[in-house]
């Protein structure tokens, strides 16, 4: 088991978890949203105004690919990034993947409170409400998080560090 890859809406902690993580696990970790914005000399949101979701879903792509072929590595993977039929194939082929699971009202919370994620993410729905953006996204995306998933892991009132102890005692019952 040399990579696990972290799947999830935005706000689900796929971030937060994967530092902890990678240390117990003596791996290195990464961040695939930081790794497209340092490859593309850009932010999300930027990439997103100069060519559209259609242009970043290219870039996550080629970043994934790149990703998902290393080696005793944690990927924090961006909450679209399993949109693409290739690159959720090739995350269950590299090793498990966990899904961090959360209601709409926790992630709300979450995103709320993360002072870089309003910055650094545009709005994906023409919503002018953020529950009904979550509701709409979740609702598309649900199955196929769940398709991706070797492994779901409910976030709802847990610490970083109770996720973890999860992930881990999972992780090794299945070895």
């Amino acid at each position: 088991m040399s990579l696990i890859t972290l799947i999830g809406y935005r706000g689900s902690g796929k971030s937060s978890v994967a530092a902890p993580l990678a240390e117990q696990r003596g791996y290195d970790w990464i961040d695939a949203d930081d790794e497209i914005e340092r490859v593309a000399g850009k932010t999300i949101a930027e990439i997103f105004a100069e060519g559209g979701e259609p242009h970043f879903r290219q870039i996550e792509r080629s970043v994934m690919q790149q990703l998902l072929s290393g080696d005793q590595r944690v990927i924090a993977a961006g909450g679209g990034a399993i949109l693409n039929d290739q690159t959720r194939a090739e995350m269950k082929q590299a090793g498990p993947v966990i899904w961090l699971k959360a209601d709409a009202a926790d992630l709300i919370q979450r995103i709320d409170g993360d002072s870089t994620t309003g910055s650094r993410r545009p709005a994906l729905t023409a919503s002018n409400s953020q529950l009904e953006e979550v509701e709409t996204l979740l609702a598309q995306r649900d199955p196929l998080y769940r398709d991706a998933a070797t492994l779901t892991i409910e976030t709802g009132g847990k610490t970083v560090s109770e996720i973890v102890a999860e992930i881990i005692a999972a992780l090794d019952a299945d070895s």
